[in-house]
């Protein structure tokens, strides 16, 4: 397991939810919500405040598994995280907000009034399945190269 700190991001057209984890890799925790249109200069930020190691940004997948316009969309914004000087991997997200929905239900709150939170909730599962796959031994998804 790498030692360091590691961002969890579920990107969406309006808001940004963000996760992070512990220095261990252990344990990803619900960090911010960013509107997009300042998502980047405060993921800069956040990245040398929090001495991020990586970035771990969700794909949404079509479920044969197949990319559409919304994985363009979150490639096209690493593209731009670039800037944060830290490697991007992008993992699989399919089913992640149904998830975060169905925990935060069930912790009672509405989802329907809970966006900024459902999207931090979003970027806390996506975050702790890479985590958790790579403490079993390998590394998910892909890296932008």
């Amino acid at each position: 397991m790498r030692f360091g700190r590691r961002l969890g991001l579920d990107y969406g057209s309006v808001r940004v939810g963000v996760a992070i984890s512990d220095s261990h890799g252990l344990l990803a925790t619900p960090y911010a919500t960013l509107q997009l249109e300042v998502a980047i200069s405060e993921l800069v930020r956040i990245v040398e405040v929090e001495e991020i190691i990586e970035i771990v940004l969700g794909l949404p997948k079509h479920l044969n598994g197949s990319e559409g316009a919304s994985a363009g969309l979150v490639r096209a914004f690493a593209e731009d995280l670039r800037f944060c000087g830290v490697p991007i991997r992008f993992v699989d997200e399919r089913g992640t907000t149904v998830s975060a929905a169905a925990q935060l239900r069930q912790g009672g709150r509405n989802a329907k009034t809970s966006k900024s939170i459902i999207d931090q909730a979003t970027a806390v599962i996506i975050l702790q399945g890479a985590l958790d796959a790579e403490k079993s031994g390998r590394l998910p998804g892909e890296v932008l190269t």
